[in-house]
């Protein structure tokens, strides 16, 4: 601990009693790891404050004393981003105590959470109200509203309704000399320069503090109805995409896997089973909802909509859910996909994006490149088809020792993985951000107007490099970052 971190922890200690450090090894330990397991810190405390005025306090502090500091909710970060450096030179601020729904103004379709809020816990609150939260997640039940403000989160849902970025009606931050940005307002016309909410939005802590969202609802559903289908090819399931969506606007999710991802579900995750009988090479996922009690129910629409598909060929097979039980267990394979590739060994895994009338092609062709280029591995792609987001993994010579893959053999999977990315006109990140894990490989394949504007923006509101060192951008070209 330097003597900087010792005046701050207890500065903050005396204002704001103690519950709000926590410096016990044995606590700390759960948060200094990322979700994957791949990215490991260091910290002396975390900062635990209640409020607003607690964060704008602690960052106060940060900034008279220079001690960084690295903002956490639910710690679901895929890409390093929550993980605290490994040199232990900052303090973990802690969002977590920060959990009311401040209100939810059901006539108006908005509701404001603070920034610890679960996001299944506001899917219950809004739907109390006759309400939905229309974002959700596998990590639903610990992702918490700051970390998928912070991250720009997708999910299942953005085929209709878009990612955070369009979910989000107004914020409130601290910014890092301290002072409170409240922004919760939710303006439909605000011409007052630049976006400083968007600005806040996806910059995963390193322009400032999220500690409040406005967000968007929308009615409950009445009704859904969720299919599994087997066809022959993903260039076949944007077929089937594009005709569903010709049809009607009901449909919320399409999600596509390979049959080696429901293998291995089926493999590692108890209680799961195949939704259809037979060998099919790609499956979807296919949910339609309905919020009118007088609309064609969704059963009967999706039943209406795949007979033809199943006449002409274009797909294999299909059921829909016969029950609520049913339609969870299919979108628990659905959402369990990450943690059963985890069982499998290890693999270098990437969120990325392509513009959606080439994903089918790049899931196909980039997986045979990947296997000719790295003989031994083998590279797959699932992911949302309608948004063009694809995790694509490719999985290590089985029996390799994880550690050795990942320093030696993943970096060189990845260059070649984001290159293939870039060719194709597509994002390196889609909806997991950036964090440590893909700083470099930002660097390296962005042009250099797009890196210039994003240090530009990181010096302007965070000169000394306080807000989650190491994440995002570094301050320098080819530097380190504070």
């Amino acid at each position: 601990m330097t003597p900087a971190q010792s005046r701050m922890i207890a500065a903050v200690r005396a204002s704001l009693g103690d519950q709000a450090v926590i410096t016990d090894p044995a606590a700390i330990d759960p948060w200094l790891h990322d979700w994957r397991r791949r990215y490991h810190g260091a910290t002396p405390a975390i900062l635990a404050p209640v409020d607003t005025a607690g964060v704008a306090m602690i960052v106060s502090l940060a900034a008279e004393h220079k001690v960084a500091l690295v903002p956490q909710g639910g710690n679901t970060s895929m890409v390093g981003g929550a993980t605290p450096p490994a040199d232990g030179s900052a303090l973990i601020l802690s969002l977590r105590r920060l959990n009311r729904i401040r209100s939810i103004d059901a006539e108006n379709n908005l509701a404001i959470a603070e920034a610890g809020v679960i996001l299944s816990d506001l899917h219950d609150a809004a739907l109390a109200q006759g309400r939905r939260f229309p974002l959700t997640l596998g990590a639903r039940g610990s992702a918490t509203i700051g970390g998928l403000a912070s991250t720009n989160a997708g999910g299942t849902q953005v085929l209709r309704f878009g990612t955070m970025r369009a979910l989000i009606a107004g914020v409130e931050a601290v910014l890092p000399d301290g002072q409170v940005h409240d922004g919760l307002a939710a303006l439909k016309k605000d011409n007052r320069g630049y976006d400083l909410d968007q600005l806040l939005v996806g910059a995963e802590g390193t322009l400032g503090i999220i500690t409040a969202v406005t967000l968007r609802l929308v009615p409950a559903i009445v009704a859904r109805a969720v299919a599994w289908v087997g066809l022959a090819s993903p260039a076949d399931a944007l077929k089937l995409l594009r005709a569903l969506e010709a049809r009607t606007q009901a449909i919320e999710s399409f999600e596509l896997l390979p049959a080696e991802s429901l293998a291995a579900v089926l493999d590692h995750i108890p209680q799961t089973r195949a939704p259809l009988t037979g060998d099919h090479p790609w499956h979807v996922l296919i949910e339609a909802v309905a919020t009118d009690a007088q609309a064609e129910p969704p059963a009967t629409l999706l039943e209406r909509l795949l007979a033809p598909a199943l006449g002409t060929g274009l797909i294999a097979d299909a059921t829909i859910a016969a029950s609520e039980a049913q339609a969870e267990g299919f979108w628990r394979i659905r959402d369990s996909i990450s943690e059963s590739e985890r069982a499998t060994g290890p693999a270098a895994q990437h969120d990325i994006s392509v513009p959606v009338a080439l994903m089918p092609r790049f899931m196909v062709e980039a997986a045979a490149a990947c296997d000719a280029r790295f003989p031994g591995t083998h590279a797959s792609g699932f992911g949302h088809l309608g948004d063009g987001n694809v995790h694509f993994h490719v999985r290590a010579v089985p029996g390799t020792d994880p550690a050795s893959w990942y320093a030696d053999q993943a970096p060189a999977v990845t260059r070649f993985v984001h290159d293939l990315v870039v060719a194709a006109g597509g994002s390196i990140s889609a909806e997991h951000g950036i964090g440590q894990m893909k700083l470099r490989e930002l660097e390296r394949l962005s042009a250099p107007a797009r890196l210039a504007a994003l240090r530009a923006i990181k010096s302007g509101f965070d000169p000394d490099g306080l807000m989650n060192p190491g994440k995002l951008v570094a301050l320098a070209p080819g530097g380190p970052t504070p």
